[in-house]
């Protein structure tokens, strides 16, 4: 299996993490996931009256120097941990 292909298969793994997930994970999830799949960011900060887009772009801009293949990797780890820790914390 290709990275490609195994990060779309966590990408799906990812729709299923409990909801339970930090807001924190869940931005370096997206920040990631931008990434993997679109690039640098290409648009504007979002204003002041826009929290939750404003986070959105600081977690995408964050990941700004990774190449595509390494926010793919790093996705995949990611969610990997994030389903270890649901899993621990449900036993």
């Amino acid at each position: 299996m290709g990275l490609k292909e195994e990060f779309e298969e966590y990408a799906e793994k990812a729709k299923t993490l409990p909801p339970t997930t930090t807001d924190a994970n869940k931005l370096i999830l997206y920040g990631l996931y931008k990434q993997a799949t679109v690039g640098p960011v290409n648009t504007g900060r979002p204003g002041m009256f826009s929290p939750k887009d404003r986070a959105k772009w600081d977690a995408w801009k964050a990941a700004e120097a990774k190449s595509k293949d390494e926010a793919m990797s790093d996705y995949i780890t990611k969610v990997k941990q994030l389903q270890e820790e649901a899993a621990a914390s449900s036993t």
